[in-house]
This record gives C-alpha cells, structure tokens and sequence, in this order.
C-alpha cells in the first residue's frame, strides 16, 4: 500500500547531531560578550545560510564574518571555523531510532540544510554505517523547505513520498515535506516523542 511508511528520513542538526552556534563560540573565545559577537558574525549569520545554500565558498564567509569582528577576534574566528564539527555531537537517542529503522527493515536516509562539509560532519553520527542515502542543500543549490528538494530527494532514491516519514526540528521544513506528500515528525528535542510520533504513524521499531 502506497501509505504504508517504508522510509524514516532524517535532518542532521539538532536531530542526529548537535548545532549550537553559542556553544561552538563560546568554546573558542574567553568571554560571554566575545562568543555573542563571533556566533552573531559566523554561525547566526546570513552568510552562514547562503554556506547551506551553497551560495558562497568557505573563504567569503571568513571575509564576511572577518568583516563584522574586532580584528582581535579574528585568530578566535579562524579556530572557530575550522574545528567547530568537533564539537557536534551525537544525539544518542535519535541516533538508536536510526539504528532501531535499519534493524526493522526501514529505508533509512539524511536530508539536510548544510554546507559542503556535510560528508564530514554527518560522519561524526553512530547510525551513518546504515545510511541508505544522503543528500544536503549546498550539493543542489535548494534548501528545506523548498518543494523542490523533496522532490529531488524522492526521485533521486527512486522513493514514493507517501512511503517516507520526514524528522525535522524546523516545522517549516516538516510542513515543506508534507506539502509534497510525506508524512512528518517535528523533533521537539524529545526522543521518547519522536519514538511515540512514529509509532502512532504505524512504524514499528521493536
């Protein structure tokens, strides 16, 4: 049956892997005012959502936020920028509903707003051995919650959205899912409501 979910899609940050823009920042400057105005120039910044966008290159963005700092911020800005995916952690608890899908006999897949690193950072979730497709927005040049990249994601992996269920912690993205066809699940932060979510949704994860 064509309603049957057959396929659990995932976002990555802040449902398989952390994003704290604050807590990167903090991590590589000294003081609370500091960290503002690093994650305010790097993470919270519109440049950093046309990086998702796959709108500008790694070097424009240092430019950019370069450009809204102190100069004596720029060294923090540099380490920042390139260590901050060590500081993504896993979410253990969605991580083990991925595992649990693989295990049950589900299609498991990523569908991600992400920079170019994304290969690197996703590596970092222990459930990316069962990955069975991966797609992110700077690689199409469309982002959540577009209808295209829905699209693009169920015709790439040859899948029937009504067989897909779509866990995102942006409502608007989930609503973008839906608009196309697949069910969805926000993602409050609550593992044990996501479990009972996708459950009421018929799957089944043992």
């Amino acid at each position: 049956m064509a309603d049957v979910i057959r396929n659990i899609v995932f976002d990555m940050g802040n449902v398989l892997l952390t994003f704290d823009g604050m807590r990167f920042s903090r991590i590589f400057t000294e003081t609370e005012e500091d960290a503002e105005l690093l994650n305010r120039a790097l993470f919270a910044s519109q440049a950093w959502a046309l990086r998702d966008a796959g709108a500008l290159d790694d070097e424009t963005i240092l430019f950019m936020a370069a450009h809204e700092l102190p100069e004596r911020l720029h060294p923090a800005l540099e380490r920042a920028f390139a260590g901050w995916r060590a500081y993504s952690e896993p979410i253990e608890e969605v991580n083990d509903i991925a595992l649990a899908a693989h295990r049950a006999g589900y299609g498991v897949y990523v569908l991600s707003n992400a920079g170019m690193c994304f290969p690197r950072q996703i590596a970092n979730a222990p459930a990316r051995r069962v990955f069975d497709g991966l797609m992110w927005s700077a690689a199409e040049h469309i982002m959540k919650p577009d209808a295209r990249i829905y699209r693009r994601f169920c015709e790439k992996f040859v899948l029937d959205p009504a067989s897909c269920v779509f866990i995102d912690d942006n409502e608007l993205n989930v609503l973008g899912a839906e608009r196309i066809g697949m069910k969805g699940c926000f993602f409050t932060g609550d593992a044990s409501e996501l479990r009972a979510s996708l459950e009421s949704l018929g799957v089944k994860l043992g």
